[in-house]
């Protein structure tokens, strides 16, 4: 059985269900709810074997997203995702792969995790604040930067932002 979507995925995720792009998609469990609640999605990431048997549900692009030239110049979203994954130099290029008045939804580990686990290379890790300045010119709904207890404990910064409409 697959992991569970994220949470915050769930609660944000604007309504009615338009194009959606999952970055760094891997085994799918973000993809996976979204097309079953009508989204229209494409799948990035670099594991085919773990993409594999996303084939039916999405559109799956097998790239290396951090060596390799972006895939979806030119393409926008109405919602773009992104889970446990950060490499900053394609910051800029994922917001551009929003549409005006779309959706970035983006949650991944924060400066402290290293203190209890992985990943612990401060180029994984986001640092306090972070989020807020990358989407400063954004509308800001939602945004956590926090310590998670429990099974698998976390240091965890997550924002939900709205690409302002073109003027």
């Amino acid at each position: 059985m697959s992991a569970p979507p994220s949470a915050w995925l769930q609660r944000f995720a604007p309504q009615p269900p338009g194009t959606a792009l999952d970055v760094a998609c891997g085994s799918g469990r973000n993809l996976r709810w979204l097309a079953q609640t009508g989204w229209r999605v494409t799948g990035v990431d670099r594991d085919t074997t773990a993409t594999a048997p996303l084939r039916d549900e999405a559109r799956i692009l097998d790239a290396d997203i951090e060596h390799d030239a972006w895939p979806l110049e030119g393409e926008a979203f109405d919602l773009v995702v992104v889970c446990n994954y950060l490499w900053r130099p394609l910051v800029d290029t994922l917001k551009r792969a929003v549409k005006p008045g779309g959706w970035f939804i983006w949650e991944t580990f924060a400066d402290g995790q290293q203190t209890i686990g992985r990943p612990s290379r401060p180029d994984f890790l986001l640092q306090r604040g972070e989020l807020l300045r990358v989407f400063g010119d954004w509308r800001i709904v939602a945004y956590e930067d926090l310590f998670e207890p429990g099974v698998n404990p976390r240091f965890v910064q997550r924002v939900a932002a709205i690409q302002p409409p073109e003027r």
